[in-house]
C-alpha cells in the first residue's frame, strides 16, 4: 500500500500533481489541476515572479521599511550631535557641507591650506578640500530638534506612498539623488565658508516627485501643491536661516529624477530608467566638480 512521504504510517492513493509523491490528506494543498504536496508548494512560491509596480521597481511586501531605515540613520546621526556637543560638536564640522575649508582661531577665520592652521586653531574642513562626503552627510545631519523633526515627519508620511508606487530602489536611488542634487546648488550658491545640513533637499525632492506622479495618474494634485508652496513661503521667509538653495536644488532634481522613472518606455523600461538616473547622476557630478576647480582656481 502507498503511504505518505511525510507521514509513512499513513495509507493513501493520492498523489502530487508535480512530484508524483503520495500525499495524506493533512498534505494536500489544492492546485489548479488536482493536489500538490507542501514541498511543491514551497518550491513554486520561491520561483513566482515577485509583483512589480506600475513604474518597474518590485513591489515591497513591507511599504516603508526603507523610509524606516533613513529616519533611523538620521536619528542616529542626531543622537550622536546632541551627545558630543550640538552644535560645537565636531561631528557638525566633519558632516556639514561647507564649500571651502576655513582655519579657525580666537582671531576669526582664515583661508589658508590645512598644512598652515596649526597651534589652537581649528581646521573646519570644505569639500573644495577634499571632503567630498560633506555632499551626502549633510543630508542625514541635524542639529535642532525642530529641524530633524519637521525633516522626518515629511519623510514618515510622504515615503511610503512613493514607495509603494516606484519600489523600494527606486525609491532609495530618488532620495539620494535629489539630496545630491540640493548639495549641488548648495555647493554652487552658497557663501564659501557657510555650512549647510539637513535633510530638506531629500524632503523637498519627494515633494516634487510625488507631484509628478500625480500629474502622471491624472490624480487631483492641489493638496501635494498648497504643501508645496507653504513650504517655499517658509523658505522665502526664513532665507537668512533656511537653505532655499538646498531646498529648490533637491526640488528640482526629485522632479527630473520622478520624471526618469514613471515616463520611461514600457519596453525596457529598467533600462531606460538606469541610463536616465545615470546621466542625472553624471550631470551632478561634473558640476561639483567644475565648482571644485572654480573655488581652486
Amino acid at each position: 500500500m502507498p503511504t505518505c512521504y511525510r507521514h509513512p504510517g499513513r495509507e493513501t492513493y493520492i498523489r502530487c500533481q508535480r512530484c508524483d509523491r503520495a500525499i495524506c490528506p493533512d498534505c494536500m494543498r489544492d492546485a489548479a489541476v488536482g493536489f500538490q504536496c507542501p514541498t511543491c508548494v514551497a518550491e513554486g512560491a520561491k520561483t513566482t515572479r515577485t509583483g512589480r509596480t506600475a513604474y518597474g521597481g518590485l513591489r515591497p511586501g513591507n511599504a516603508g521599511i526603507t523610509s524606516m531605515v533613513l529616519i533611523a540613520i538620521n536619528v542616529g546621526v542626531w543622537l550622536m550631535v546632541v551627545a558630543t556637543g550640538g552644535s560645537a560638536s565636531r561631528l557638525v564640522d566633519l558632516l556639514a557641507l561647507r564649500p571651502k575649508g576655513l582655519c579657525l582661531t580666537s582671531r576669526g577665520g582664515f583661508d589658508v591650506p590645512q598644512a598652515a592652521c596649526s597651534g589652537n586653531a581649528t581646521w573646519l574642513p570644505g569639500v573644495s578640500d577634499g571632503a567630498w562626503w560633506q555632499l551626502m552627510t549633510s543630508a542625514f545631519t541635524h542639529v535642532e530638534i525642530w529641524h530633524i523633526g519637521f525633516n522626518m515627519l515629511a519623510l514618515w508620511i510622504l515615503g511610503p506612498q512613493l514607495e509603494l508606487v516606484i519600489g523600494r530602489t527606486r525609491f532609495l536611488a530618488l532620495y539620494l539623488l535629489s539630496a545630491l542634487a540640493g548639495s549641488a546648488l548648495v555647493y554652487w550658491a552658497t557663501f564659501e565658508y557657510q555650512s549647510t545640513l539637513g535633510a530638506s533637499g531629500a524632503i523637498f525632492g519627494l515633494m516634487g516627485a510625488l507631484l509628478v506622479v500625480a500629474l502622471k495618474v491624472r490624480s487631483n494634485p492641489q493638496q501635494i501643491l498648497m504643501w508645496i508652496g507653504i513650504n517655499f513661503v517658509f523658505t522665502a521667509i526664513g532665507r537668512g536661516s533656511i537653505s532655499w538653495q538646498g531646498h529648490l536644488g533637491g526640488f528640482l532634481g526629485g522632479v527630473l529624477i520622478a520624471l526618469v522613472l514613471v515616463y520611461a518606455p514600457r519596453n525596457h523600461r529598467t533600462l531606460w530608467q538606469s541610463v536616465g538616473l545615470g546621466a542625472i547622476t553624471v550631470a551632478i557630478v561634473v558640476s561639483i566638480v567644475v565648482r571644485t576647480a572654480v573655488l581652486n582656481a
